[in-house]
């Protein structure tokens, strides 16, 4: 599994967003930039993503995912 295949599959599930993925192998890091997906509480923002990602985390294709959250604004403060 490749960080360009994460990106793209997660920013097309999840119109709006932009994913700055890292690592390879199966395991990666995600900056998950969404206005919409920052205002839900952190629970709720994680329950987004690995809806997502389930297919390939039960097929050992993903074994391990950190994620930050930002909105579009505290990202563009942090870069």
């Amino acid at each position: 599994m490749q960080a360009v295949e994460v990106k793209s599959f997660l920013e097309a599930k999840l119109p709006g967003t932009q994913v700055e993925v890292e690592g390879e192998g199966c395991n990666f890091q995600l900056n998950v930039i969404s206005d919409e997906l920052a205002a839900l509480s952190p629970v709720k923002r994680q329950q987004q993503v690995y809806a997502h990602l389930n297919p390939w985390i039960t097929d050992g294709s993903i074994h391990a995912v950190t994620m930050k959250f930002f909105s579009s604004a505290a990202w563009a403060e942090r870069t």
